[in-house]
């Protein structure tokens, strides 16, 4: 049984061995590779990661940075810049009537974007998934909205909107009896910040549409069937199902229309340029006329960097909130 023994153990050693050298052959090729391949996706990453980055930096971060540092000066564009610290900041928060104005015509019209673009696309994109055919021509025409000209689509509303001659809407208005509605939408100072919002709202449905759709198609339908034969309503499968899967695509979409409304210019600009009176000034609006009309670009700089801290501050609060919610 001694030498049985001794002579196996060669044998099961010779074995061991060669099954380890099997299996340490596989690890030491993925470490090899391990070894190589960040090496490699590593330079390739820097190829083409830097000079994007580089054109980033130079076309925001250095404008950013050069309205921080202008927004500490008094500057007409012609004279001598004036060093006058903080006191543009002081001004803007204490002693100027219309940024606050601004300021709160800019939350309505960020409010009235957002349920026209997150709602109606949640609510289009919901019905194209159950649509049997037409989907790539609706899709097509919903879409059309962000590629046409921003002044094409000003016009169109000024026309839709008018009261001489009777617009598209005046005449659904008397069409449905309802003539005492009437007015001239871009004039009235209770309706004119609804109708400047409404336009930028419908201009990018359409392709945050597109967005949602993808992520909805992309749903597993294994897990909408085993709900329905549990007897889950459409609601119940849509808000415990589907919503959650396209969760990270619904915050994404939430900050694209949050930061796009926060920095609306063109559209109200070319509608009602700020009136009547301040009626409809926004932000951007308010900051555009500082500059240009009374050339004062030092205060129109803190303007702008004011609303580039509150584009950071409502992405930080939509991030938060989810977070928490998620929690």
């Amino acid at each position: 049984m001694t030498s049985t023994t001794r002579t196996d153990r060669p044998g099961a050693l010779l074995a061991g061995r060669s099954g380890s050298r099997r299996l340490d052959a596989p690890r030491r090729t993925g470490r090899m590779r391990s070894s190589m391949l960040p090496r490699r996706s590593g330079l390739s990453v820097a190829v083409f990661l830097i000079p994007p980055l580089l054109l980033y930096c130079a076309a925001v971060l250095l404008p950013i940075v050069q309205s921080l540092v202008l927004s500490l000066f008094s500057w007409d564009g012609i004279t001598d810049q004036e060093f006058v610290g903080i006191d543009n900041y002081v001004k803007m928060f204490t002693r100027d009537d219309v940024f606050w104005t601004a300021f709160g015509n800019a939350l309505g019209y960020l409010g009235i974007c957002l349920v026209c673009q997150l709602g109606g696309t949640l609510i289009v994109a919901s019905l194209l998934t159950a649509l049997p055919r037409g989907r790539e021509l609706v899709k097509t025409l919903y879409l059309l909205p962000a590629v046409i000209s921003t002044v094409a689509i000003a016009f169109l509303f000024i026309r839709i909107y008018s009261l001489e001659p009777v617009g598209l809407l005046n005449q659904l208005l008397a069409l449905v009896g309802l003539e005492n509605m009437q007015t001239a939408w871009l004039s009235n100072l209770q309706t004119v910040l609804a109708a400047v919002s409404i336009p930028e709202g419908w201009r990018f449905t359409g392709l945050y549409m597109l967005i949602i759709y993808a992520a909805l198609i992309a749903v597993p339908k294994e897990l909408e069937e085993s709900a329905r034969l549990d007897g889950a309503s459409w609601w119940q499968a849509f808000w415990r199902i589907r919503f959650p899967y396209i969760r990270p695509v619904w915050i994404t979409t939430t900050v694209m229309a949050t930061t796009f409304a926060l920095r609306g210019f063109d559209i109200p600009y070319l509608l009602t340029n700020g009136g009547p009176g301040q009626s409809s000034e926004l932000l951007t609006t308010y900051m555009y006329k500082t500059a240009f009309v009374h050339t004062d670009y030092g205060y129109a700089s803190a303007i702008s960097v004011f609303i580039v801290a509150e584009c950071l501050v409502a992405v930080g609060l939509i991030f938060l909130l989810l977070r928490r919610r998620d929690a």
